[in-house]
């Protein structure tokens, strides 16, 4: 059974770049996309991910309060944090809101796949720019 896969970001290049890449695997399989994180506990419902990717900086509601919404209804679901801006407290805030991870989106995208297999399985990835 493929890893579901939930993306969450304001710009549609990005959610359709993922998608695109992810759908290049075997294994993983993209169920849905929001562009906002007021988005995501509704879609997270329907759509039973194991994984979502979560952007940070979005209008309305951003990734961390995104995540701290979802997290409280769906504690089972894995939260992997992908961030264009990296900001230092990122690191600090995912962590104790329970994520497993953070990457950057100038990290190499072929190594994205991996990571998402990493985290459906229990465990963790954080950007080599970042070491949380």
């Amino acid at each position: 059974m493929p890893i579901r896969v939930l993306i969450v970001d304001d710009h549609a290049f990005v959610r359709m770049s993922l998608e695109q890449l992810l759908g290049a695997t075997d294994d993983i399989a993209v169920v849905g996309a929001c562009a906002d994180g007021s988005e995501v506990v509704t879609a997270a419902a329907q759509l039973a991910p194991d994984v979502v990717l979560m952007d940070v900086r979005m209008p309305n509601v951003n990734g961390l309060d995104a995540t701290r919404a979802l997290l409280a209804v769906q504690p089972h679901v894995r939260v992997l944090i992908l961030t264009g801006a990296f900001d230092p407290a990122y690191t600090t805030a995912v962590q104790s809101l329970g994520v497993v991870g953070l990457i950057l989106k100038g990290d190499d995208p072929a190594d994205l796949p991996g990571r998402i297999r990493v985290v459906a399985d229990g465990g963790t990835t954080w950007s080599r720019s970042i070491e949380a």
